[in-house]
């Protein structure tokens, strides 16, 4: 994944996230909003007690975008789970159906081949 940053005409910064997955790029920008938005509640000129209302209101918010973020990546994992286990099964049926198969045609054969020793053919000279 690259990120281009256009300096001016004549420059770009490229940067790439080659170690960090999209979750934990995700979970660090979350992270760094949650710590702006609580530092600039600090900051600001307000009572105590507003503060703190502040701060509880962007700590619901925030608890709110990871539970949903968290309930996504479970659904998707889910999903990915129960479709490996159905493919597997389904190969796991085809292979079984294929032994069986095998186990009739060389049960056919050996029977071909018993009646063929009980039943010589006379050969002509």
């Amino acid at each position: 994944m690259y990120f281009i940053f256009v300096l001016d005409k004549q420059h770009l910064l490229k940067f790439k996230i080659t170690t960090m997955g999209a979750g934990k790029v995700f979970a660090s920008v979350l992270a760094g909003a949650a710590a702006g938005a609580v530092l600039g509640i600090l900051f600001a000129p307000d009572k105590g007690t507003e503060t703190r209302r502040k701060i509880a209101e962007k700590g619901s918010d925030i608890a709110g975008t990871v539970k949903d973020k968290y309930n996504d990546i479970s659904d998707t994992v889910s999903e990915k789970y129960d479709a490996a286990k159905q493919k597997l099964s389904s190969l796991v049926s085809e292979g079984t159906n294929m032994g069986k198969d095998m186990v009739n045609q060389a049960k056919e054969k050996a029977n071909a081949m018993r009646n063929d020793v009980r039943n010589p053919n006379p050969i002509n000279s």
